[in-house]
């Protein structure tokens, strides 16, 4: 045995070394031998991670000791099948892998030690991923990933039904592991609820939940019954079980499982009971919480011993054999790692961020040309109509989904008349829940579909950010682009409701859009850009993967008048033309002061503006049109063009909008005069107080006036 063997090394090695097989063969499985191999492969990256931590060149030690048992339900499946992976599923990984006649080993290896090489996220992240393997990357998050994987397993079916082509073959099904301290988690609840929701009503949900129940969350114990009686009373969702350390009844279980759910497009959850060694990561001590009796008791219920014993007593393998492959296998995984280790790390910020947010804007452009102009004068909510209808017509893999989006048209009409025209495939209702409209979109999204999900308010949003922060954002990210999910979300939101508010409906926090990295954020104002924009950014979805936040203001749906009662001048004629990402637009050349400004803010700044030509100040008003990126070039010119700058930002006055604009003009070198002028850091109450705490035209002026 070599020097720096694990004290649970040493007992594997000397249960197997002690197996005697018995007087009369059993039988084995011929996957039995697949199933030894990934184990002791994966046992052994673990082991090598904790000694490149100790040599200062492994940044990740969470690994999947105990939780070998699982790459008997890779061999269950097909390797074209998707799977969204718990970061304890490496022997599932390494099983896939060898299936299509890969080596994971120096995956694992490679992503342990952030090597560039790592074939998905390129060192950016210890994930287990790979495109050819149908393994899409999921962060750490906990629980986040299950949303996706039932968007996932709808996306197929309904791929199937529209003739939309699909990631995935159509008789795929999904597979999603978690951990048993994550069934808490109010996000693998949504997951947990919304297929069942879909499978009462006969939906086709071709999803294998593998819930890995060592039994611990970190150091908190899971209730002795919880997990196993909460998946079971699942309705519409079949429950299975079975004890990680008998490999011939979880190679059976989960072959019968993922059998059942292929042929009959319904859901099913295998409760896979496991073992957890060499503690939750690298830096955790489990003799704080955990009691010797109790960690030597897991060491008999190893899926490793269990497996030895299986192949020993069937008189395929010696215990003798199998110990000495296993000293084998560690040589090799130590040789792996140690090249890992070599190879070079990611050394510039333009390296890492690289596959964050790409922006092919003469391909968007391109894409959005062609597209229809309305002749008549529309109000903002007909143009984000017209502008679906477009999109819809114009690209068969879009779809439309949302709370009251179909039949009644949503909530201010916005998507009346699309469900009748498209019909119930594309343009449909969701459940009631913000995290499943979103991990619908997640998963159609990676899966060929160009998805357009409805949040109904803003403040309905950070139910579910994480989604969208935790999940869309980052795919690109840590998949090198080789995984996209190109969605535009639209959401209705910002303040100035009349007759109908509260904070719920009025919120006006983008704070939690705005520092997500390469996320897109629209805010259009003007029917005309509103149209365009919506058109851009589903464009940008379909040719770079884009997420995209596409946010609309509600006050403005149906206004019609800018200055005056029954002047029509806030209507607009729905043009043909693109709108870049980026790009700002400004009304008039005043020399006198620059307004930047937004959403509500344009409305509000183009009366000021007249108001000010009263006191002898000709002012430009900007829209930015765009949060993020922001039209910094844009900016800049204008502002240096009157250096007077006032930003009117309608949301709260700390972590609002203008934060980020001012110091995007001090970024860019601007000397001139500078002022804000900002709602207060307040919820927006109900009624007439409102007016209290929002941003007002009085409010503008007088800063206004102030600053000239």
């Amino acid at each position: 045995m070599a020097a720096d063997l694990d004290p649970l090394e040493q007992h594997l090695l000397a249960a197997l070394a002690a197996l005697e097989p018995p007087p009369t063969a059993g039988l084995v499985a011929p996957s039995a031998e697949k199933l030894w191999t990934a184990q002791i492969a994966s046992r052994n990256c673990d082991i090598a991670a904790r000694w490149l931590q100790k040599e200062g060149r492994s940044y990740y030690t969470i690994g999947s000791a105990g939780h070998e048992s699982n790459a008997a339900v890779a061999l269950a499946l097909r390797p074209t099948d998707p799977a969204l992976l718990h970061y304890r599923s490496g022997a599932f990984y390494l099983a896939r892998a060898a299936q299509v006649g890969r080596d994971g080993v120096p995956d694992i290896m490679q992503g342990v030690t952030a090597s560039i090489d790592e074939p998905i996220a390129g060192g950016r992240h210890k994930v287990f991923g790979h495109h050819d393997l149908a393994v899409i990357p999921q962060t750490s998050t906990i629980a986040s990933h299950l949303p996706r994987a039932v968007g996932v397993a709808i996306a197929i079916d309904r791929a199937r039904k529209l003739g939309v082509a699909c990631a995935w073959p159509s008789d795929a099904i999904v597979v999603c592991s978690f951990g048993d301290a994550s069934l808490n988690h109010a996000t693998a609840q949504a997951a947990l609820n919304t297929t069942g929701h879909a499978a009462h009503q006969h939906l086709p949900v071709p999803v294998l939940f593998l819930c890995e129940d060592n039994g611990l969350g970190i150091s908190v114990p899971s209730p002795a019954g919880w997990v196993a009686n909460t998946l079971s009373s699942r309705i519409g969702l079949r429950y299975e079980t079975v004890s990680g350390d008998d490999p011939e009844a979880v190679l059976e279980t989960a072959q019968a499982l993922a059998d059942w759910v292929r042929e009959h497009r319904r859901p099913a959850v295998l409760h896979l009971r496991t073992v957890r060694y060499l503690g939750h990561a690298g830096a955790d001590v489990e003799a704080a919480y955990r009691a010797p009796h109790d960690v030597r008791a897991d060491l008999d219920r190893d899926p490793l011993l269990a497996t030895a014993r299986w192949l020993v007593a069937a008189g395929a393998r010696t215990g003798t054999a199998l110990a000495a492959e296993y000293l084998e296998t560690r040589d090799r995984v130590r040789e792996a790692a140690i090249d890992a280790a070599r190879r070079p790390q990611l050394a510039t910020a333009s390296a890492v961020m690289g596959s964050l947010a790409p922006h092919s804007r003469d391909a968007v452009a391109a894409l959005v040309r062609g597209t229809s102009p309305v002749g008549e004068r529309v109000t903002l909510a007909l143009a984000i109509n017209g502008a679906l209808a477009d999109v819809l017509d114009r690209h068969p893999e879009t779809l439309l989904f949302g709370e009251d989006v179909a039949a009644k048209g949503g909530v201010y009409g916005v998507t009346r008349g699309l469900h009748a025209r498209f019909g119930a495939g594309r343009v449909f209702d969701t459940l009631l829940d913000e995290t499943s409209i979103l991990g619908l979109a997640l998963g159609a999204a990676v899966s060929g579909f160009v998805p357009v999900p409805e949040i109904q308010y803003l403040a309905y949003l950070h139910n579910a950010e994480d989604q969208l922060r935790g999940e869309a954002a980052t795919l690109q990210f840590f998949s090198q682009g080789q995984y996209r999910n190109g969605m535009v979300v639209r959401i209705a939101g910002y303040g100035y409701q009349k007759g109908f508010g509260g904070h719920f409906h009025n919120d006006d926090s983008v704070a939690v859009l705005r520092d997500i990295p390469g996320l897109v954020i629209a805010s259009p104002s003007r029917p005309d850009d509103a149209a365009a924009m919506l058109k851009t950014c589903v464009a940008a979805a379909k040719v770079d993967g884009s997420v995209c936040a596409f946010l609309e203001p509600i006050a403005l749906y149906h206004t019609r008048d800018l200055y005056e009662e029954g002047d029509g001048g806030w209507l607009a004629t729905i043009a043909a033309d693109h709108v870049p990402l980026g790009s700002a637009r400004t009304y008039g050349n005043g020399r006198d002061l620059t307004m930047l400004t937004w959403g509500n803010g344009l409305l509000m700044s183009l009366r000021v503006a007249r108001r000010l030509e009263q006191h002898g100040i000709r002012a430009r008003v900007v829209d930015l049109r765009w949060l993020a990126p922001l039209p910094i070039e844009d900016i800049a010119r204008e502002a240096v063009a009157t250096q007077r700058v006032l930003v009117v930002d309608e949301t709260r006055r700390t972590g609002g909008v203008s934060e980020g604009v001012i110091a995007t003009l001090i970024d860019a070198g601007y000397d001139g005069q500078l002022a804000r002028v900002t709602s207060k850091d307040s919820f927006v109450p109900l009624g007439s107080a409102a007016n209290l705490v929002l941003l007002s035209e009085d409010e503008i002026e007088a800063a206004a006036l102030a600053l000239v």
